[in-house]
């Protein structure tokens, strides 16, 4: 079926992103799977290439569009080729809104000309330690002091959080309320030269080798309070309004892991002979790759969907949800199937679906499981 989502100017950029990847990233992405880090000058280059400001006004150096589609086509490129821009989804998807919805005109001055060249990398720092997923529970705390915060306390599972030059930390600046522990949570940009500011260890993940995911650690930080986003008390209610975009962009990465791994997999059994006969001959093989087929056609439906009504500002969180919980699954079951149609080689990292296998796992947990995904899809269905 012909896809409606992408004009000839989408195109255009995959075309160069494409050229990109094939001479930036493939010849070298052995080396920084091995090392598990992207190199920082990567970055630079994607700054280069245009990639962090397409959704950047064009008074602070960026494109001035509103559209998730150059993302879109992102996400499809580099799963196609195998590869990996490290921790920049960070960057453009979970940063930038926070910025562009709560920064002030003076912020926006100072921040976002270095995040469009990659001159600073942004991340975002939530999660705890012992908190997981219930951020009301956090202990990180920032006081008033004058004209700035001490901020003091610690942050696990922060994708981006080795290369990052800013860090989006969320951290209480008040008790809760005896009827709402979600009051007193505020968000700070803060910068990760400061005094105090340390980065632990990096962390050792079964996929996403690529993506640094790092321990922060802040004590004593003087954050001065010009770099407070928002206002105070109400980052918890600023951290639900991203939420959309971020189950889309896992939705949207799932499928396409899962079209990348039909992709891989067409080209194995091609060549891959058994008994005398390539394994695309095998009917057992035709039929399990129809059934993927069949469910990457039904994602693709779903994220383009999503796709439109997010850049018309329609997407909703209970659809968003769906999405996100629809399209993880399928690319669950597609990438599971067709490492099984590798055989023994399937299971080896050298070749690329072993790679997607570890890497999907991920995704029917990070931005909600799909546990809490059933939770808030049924809500929407049974108050409709």
């Amino acid at each position: 079926m012909r896809r409606t989502v992408f004009d000839k100017d989408h195109e255009a950029y995959r075309d160069t992103l494409r050229s990109f990847i094939a001479s930036e990233v493939t010849p070298y992405y052995q080396d920084w799977f091995e090392e598990g880090l992207v190199p920082r000058e990567l970055y630079s280059k994607l700054g280069e290439l245009g990639v962090f400001g397409i959704n950047v006004p064009e008074e602070y150096g960026g494109a001035g569009l509103e559209t998730h589609k150059f993302e879109a086509i992102q996400y499809e490129e580099t799963t196609r080729a195998g590869v990996s821009f490290g921790g920049s989804g960070v960057h453009v998807l979970l940063a930038l809104p926070y910025i562009k919805m709560l920064a002030t005109e003076e912020q926006k001055q100072r921040y976002l000309p270095k995040f469009v060249t990659g001159e600073e990398m942004w991340a975002l720092a939530m999660t705890e330690p012992g908190t997981g997923s219930d951020l009301a529970g956090m202990k990180t705390t920032a006081k008033r002091d004058g004209d700035h915060y001490i901020l003091n306390g610690a942050k696990t599972f922060i994708t981006g959080g080795f290369h990052a030059d800013r860090v989006i930390v969320c951290a209480r600046t008040s008790p809760p309320k005896e009827d709402d522990r979600r009051f007193g949570i505020s968000l700070f940009a803060v910068d990760a030269s400061s005094e105090g500011y340390s980065v632990g260890r990096k962390l050792d993940k079964l996929g996403l080798r690529t993506s640094d995911t790092a321990e922060l650690a802040f004590s004593d930080i003087r954050v001065p309070a010009e770099d407070l986003l928002g206002e105070e008390n109400k980052g918890f209610s600023y951290l639900g309004q991203n939420l959309p975009s971020e189950r889309w962009g896992i939705a949207y990465g799932s499928y396409a892991q899962a079209k990348a791994a039909i992709g891989f997999t067409k080209e194995y059994v091609q060549e891959r002979t058994v008994f005398g006969k390539t394994v695309a001959s095998f009917q057992n093989t035709k039929f399990e790759l129809a059934a993927c087929q069949s469910e990457v056609d039904a994602a693709e439906a779903v994220v383009d969907r999503a796709l439109e009504a997010l850049d018309a500002g329609e997407l909703t969180p209970a659809e968003a949800a769906s999405a996100k919980l629809f399209c993880t699954e399928v690319a669950h079951r597609v990438i599971d199937r067709c490492l099984q149609l590798h055989g023994g080689y399937g299971y080896m990292n050298e070749y690329p679906i072993a790679r997607l296998y570890a890497d999907n796992r991920v995704n029917r947990i990070y931005g909600g499981t799909s546990e809490v995904m059933k939770m808030i899809v049924a809500k929407s269905v049974l108050s409709s």
